[in-house]
């Protein structure tokens, strides 16, 4: 059952938005590849996270996954969670090493 609201962040702006939002709060990004049975998984796992959950598709938003790289210097990979505070990642995995549990603490933090 999903109890997160998904927000597809799909262009700069709403990744400003968002970067800007977790100096008010934490903030989950969500890198999702929808060709990976792996992310698919894991993205079926993140999405029972009470909380929203900023959603990028990295086969059509690509240069929003860049960008993230850029901005908080922890290499692509998908799946992947990073949750950012005051602009800044304080957690971040990928694959497996994902968990609600996680996500969930540090989005509480």
């Amino acid at each position: 059952m999903t109890n997160a609201n998904l927000i597809k962040l799909d262009t700069l702006d709403k990744l400003q938005a968002a970067i800007e939002e977790s100096r008010i709060r934490p903030v989950l990004l969500f890198k999702h590849s929808t060709t990976c049975r792996i992310s698919s998984g894991v993205f079926q796992d993140v999405t029972s996270v009470d909380a929203d959950i900023n959603l990028i598709v990295v086969q059509t938003d690509r240069h929003i996954s860049n960008e993230i790289e850029l901005h908080t210097g922890i290499k692509h990979e998908s799946p992947q969670a990073i949750v950012l505070k005051d602009g800044e990642p304080v957690y971040h995995a990928s694959h497996y090493d994902i968990t609600v549990e996680d996500i969930t603490e540090h989005l509480e933090a």
